[in-house]
């Protein structure tokens, strides 16, 4: 066989139509074939069509597989596709879906009496309803699988796929194994067999990864962008019309043609493939700031947690110092935040709300020892028949600052910020994986940090990125704060930057713009002069770079011993609010929102006055949207709300 693409998609289709048992329908601007379980002979041909010369199927190869699944069943398994010889109901090769895995089937009829071996490639996570493009390739052992063009997952078996394996009187067939159970139920756009190579080079070369061709049936191709004349489609398709609600969603090629509806500004809007277009709004812009509710809090609030649990409510968590009475979490009701729950804490710095499945975990961080001498944070679990959050795992902890939570292929971890231990503040700060069968966080991986204050995880394409706020080294605040990646199980370091008592990290995404923010708090080294004002001092926004593959500087923003950043939007209009806590002489110092002016950057538009301000969150309900701010120095935190004209 030479070295061509043998499309096995086409193969199936009938001269100038399609097969029985067939539609074209598009999703997200893509289209892809829809299969009926009915008939899945109808959906089968002779593997001889694509075997001409010779008919040994090909010892070393490349499958392409484009598709769309929808939500699968935990028990259930779909077959993208299968080769099967006539009379016998094995499958000589075969490529089976199930839920976070995928399997590899192929016949051995080397051994006596035959034996089909199965290649696991788990933690593949493509029930999302999402496009995505699959690359395995095999070569006698070796088998690795290219998800979007991410990195391989590879797995050596003692079984290889065989040097000469028959297909003489086989048959191919799509979405099933001649059986109407177990029929692939999503969209199927590429399904690709290249002999004697690995397709990954070729494919993924491609801007829109997930959509990525190597051969698509014609049926499956555009039409032009100008009917040549009236005639009706030569293909009819379907499509999927989805009106969205809530936060702005990404509109790309594969958006197009979807609705987002905006309940807060009452605006209808269209995607064409790059941006939305307005086609009925009332538009909204940023007045002005007003006071809308004084929040009494148990003591001075470090960091506070906004979040929503489903068919529960809008909830608020603030981290307190003292102890007792310890931290609270607060219930919207009736436009306010009312006390809802009180629980034990020990100087608590920050909370983190994130969930696993079903479950609704909210985990603090805490600073300092109880009375009996022992230093943990917990993460404590929603409990749906007592309506509260309950205690479920205790993790030791080092004058911990802040957890941040993540999911990588379908794993769960937790980070944890280590500040000091004792008067040692290069420490480790420790990452944590979910173990399913336990229930439990175990480490993971430790990293070691410099009085660090903040985790900051982010995705970018089909990588994961975690950036650490290094704070003080013992001797100074002038330290390189680090930018992790995660390859091969871990995070790698990916670039370091020079910070001065770094608080906090903020990403933010402007268009197709991904920035980076850090808050600065002081500058301070024992081996120099001291400056003038410790605390008056440059934070900086970065900028991704894609040529260099580093985030470079974007911007100065002269702040006052920040400490936090917070990104928000209004209307069309991006923002953000710095966290100024002390100017060097009070800490009754206006923290700035700026506003997002395109080429100018970020401009100062509202001085709002704080006390000792420790953190920002913005939070939208059905009444408007609204910032909520603590303060580390005054048991009062502030609930603004955010005029619009």
């Amino acid at each position: 066989t030479d070295l061509r693409p043998l499309d096995i998609l086409s193969e199936v289709l009938p001269a100038g139509g399609l097969a029985r048992g067939m539609r074209v329908f598009q999703a997200q601007g893509v289209r892809g074939f829809q299969l009926a379980a009915s008939r899945p002979r109808a959906l089968g041909f002779p593997a001889s069509r694509l075997f001409i010369h010779c008919d040994r199927f090909p010892e070393e190869f490349s499958i392409i597989v484009t598709l769309r699944v929808l939500s699968v069943p935990a028990k259930r398994n779909e077959y993208i596709f299968t080769l099967m010889v006539e009379e016998s109901p094995s499958v000589l090769v075969g490529l089976r879906y199930a839920p976070d895995r995928l399997h590899f089937l192929f016949w051995s009829q080397e051994r006596a009496g035959g034996w089909q071996t199965r290649v696991t490639f788990p933690n593949v996570s493509l029930s999302d309803n999402q496009w995505h493009t699959l690359i395995l390739a095999v070569s006698g052992q070796s088998f690795s699988l290219t998800v979007d063009c991410s990195i391989p997952k590879d797995v050596v078996v003692e079984t290889p796929f065989p040097a000469s394996l028959s297909v003489r009187r086989a048959s191919f067939y799509l979405g099933n194994r001649r059986r109407r159970k177990g029929v692939f139920t999503g969209l199927l756009r590429q399904l690709v067999l290249l002999p004697g190579a690995d397709a990954t080079p070729r494919i993924c070369r491609a801007v829109n990864f997930k959509v990525a061709t190597l051969s698509v049936p014609t049926a499956l191709q555009d039409v032009p962008a100008k009917a040549v004349s009236n005639e009706v489609l030569k293909y009819p398709y379907e499509t999927d019309t989805k009106v969205t609600l809530g936060a702005r969603p990404r509109c790309t090629k594969q958006e197009k043609a979807q609705f987002w509806f905006n309940a807060s500004r009452r605006g209808l809007y269209l995607c064409n493939g790059s941006a939305w277009v307005s086609m009925l709004e009332v538009k909204h812009r940023l007045d002005y700031v007003e006071e809308y509710q004084n929040l009494v809090t148990n003591s001075e609030t470090m960091g506070i947690e906004v979040f929503t649990i489903p068919k529960v409510g809008l909830f608020a968590a603030t981290a307190n110092r003292i102890s007792p009475p310890g931290s609270a979490i607060y219930r919207w009701t009736d436009g306010k935040f009312v006390p809802y729950q009180n629980i034990p804490t020990h100087q608590a710095q920050s909370w983190k709300y994130f969930t696993i499945g079903k479950k609704i975990f909210l985990a603090v961080a805490n600073f300092e020892q109880n009375g009996r001498g022992q230093e943990f944070s917990v993460i404590y679990k929603w409990s749906r028949r007592k309506a509260k959050f309950i205690t479920y795992q205790r993790i030791t902890t080092h004058s911990a600052r802040d957890w941040e939570a993540f999911v990588i292929e379908g794993e769960a971890f937790l980070a944890v910020v280590n500040h000091r231990e004792g008067n040692n503040h290069n420490i480790d700060s420790v990452i944590y994986r979910w173990n399913p069968r336990t229930g439990l966080f175990e480490t993971n991986q430790t990293i070691p940090t410099s009085g660090a204050y903040d985790w900051e995880f982010f995705t970018i394409g089909p990588y994961s990125f975690l950036a650490v706020a290094n704070t003080f080294n013992g001797t100074s605040t002038k330290i390189y704060s680090h930018i992790y990646i995660w390859l091969s199980g871990s995070f790698q370091l990916f670039q370091s930057i020079l910070t001065f008592g770094a608080a906090d990290w903020e990403v933010f995404h402007i268009g197709d713009r991904v920035f980076l923010a850090v808050a600065n708090s002081h500058s301070y080294d024992s081996g120099m002069p001291a400056p003038s004002n410790f605390y008056a001092i440059n934070s900086s926004i970065y900028e991704l770079n894609i040529t260099a593959q580093m985030f470079v500087k974007f911007q100065d923003l002269l702040t006052y011993s920040a400490l936090d950043w917070e990104f928000f939007s209004v209307g069309d209009d991006s923002f953000l609010v710095v966290a100024n806590s002390f100017d060097g002489v009070t800490f009754s110092v206006n923290s700035i929102i700026y506003r997002w002016q395109g080429y100018e950057g970020f401009v100062a538009a509202h001085n709002l006055p704080t006390v000792g301000c420790r953190d920002w969150e913005a939070f939208h309900t059905a009444e408007g949207s609204y910032l909520l701010y603590s303060s580390a120095k005054e048991p009062l935190s502030k609930v603004l709300k955010l005029k619009t004209t």
